[in-house]
């Protein structure tokens, strides 16, 4: 029974390799192709703690993975670096020559591709608005279904202080002066 199912499973792998083929991985364009064979044997040192049998052979090859991934981390960080460096002396030099067109996508590649989310605005329904002046139009209707609600049917019962609190109007929180105080003490003005 156990052949059989190897023998499925192999015959169903070795199809889709034929038929789908291997999954591309896109790197970035920085990466080398040293760093990219430290972050395979990264994934090797991965693969064997979780085949590993005792707890001796896991302890090993968690050291060992750890070993990895730092290495793997600081040569993407000296892959990354030399990029940005290579991409600045690009700017520089299309600068100096007044190559506009080169300085500018140099520049954008330094930026990176940085957007702010946008939030659409919706109907009551749910469906998006795509027209400024009705999203403008929807913004006015909610916030007068907000700021013009009814009165709550039971409003809280909430009792007067007995005596005012002593208020300091000279002294903010921390007992310093405030930016009132100060500038009138600056121009040799009082306040009471």
């Amino acid at each position: 029974m156990e052949d059989n199912c190897k023998g499925i499973k192999k015959s169903l792998t070795s199809t889709c390799q034929e038929v789908v083929g291997l999954k591309k991985y896109h790197h970035k364009e920085w990466i080398s192709t040293e760093t990219l064979i430290k972050i395979k044997e990264r994934k090797n040192k991965k693969a064997a703690i979780n085949n590993s049998r005792t707890r001796a052979e896991k302890v090993q090859a968690q050291a060992e993975y750890i070993e990895a991934n730092k290495q793997v981390k600081r040569s993407i960080r000296a892959d990354k670096k030399k990029y940005v460096e290579e991409l600045a002396t690009t700017a520089e030099k299309a600068a100096r020559e007044g190559n506009m067109k080169q300085l500018h996508d140099t520049t954008k590649k330094l930026a990176g591709k940085y957007s702010k989310p946008e939030r659409s605005v919706k109907e009551k329904e749910g469906k998006s608005i795509t027209e400024i002046q009705q999203q403008r139009n929807r913004w006015v209707e909610y916030f007068e279904e907000l700021l013009n609600r009814p009165a709550p049917m039971n409003p809280p019962d909430i009792e007067a202080a007995h005596t005012d609190l002593p208020i300091d109007e000279g002294r903010n929180q921390n007992g310093r002066q405030t930016n009132q105080e100060r500038e009138s003490s600056e121009t040799g003005q009082h306040t009471s």
